[in-house]
């Protein structure tokens, strides 16, 4: 939310969905991609990249292909209750 919204009388922001990683995809994200940079990331670090059914095979190659993929996971619905942990490190 941001200024605007509250001088317009917004109600609140909206709740956050899981986009898709690969640029331009606005699709709502189905996959986890695990990822490090073994050159500056320590070995049990994993950073995450969302993907949808269309381009989780894409970013997938794009990681092997580097060195950098670690493994691929269903996305799990966040229930409605709890705040959506997007852009965040495990």
């Amino acid at each position: 939310m941001n200024i605007f919204d509250l001088a317009a009388g917004a109600d609140g922001p909206e709740p956050a969905v899981a986009t898709c990683s690969r640029k331009a995809c606005r699709a709502e994200a189905s996959w986890q991609l695990l990822w490090n940079n073994p050159k500056i990331h320590t070995p049990e670090r994993r950073k995450i990249w969302l993907a949808c059914n269309e381009h989780r095979d894409w970013l997938q190659d794009y990681l092997q292909t580097r060195g950098l993929w670690k493994e691929t996971v269903e996305l799990a619905p966040v229930p409605a209750s709890e705040p959506t942990p997007l852009g965040q490190d495990r």
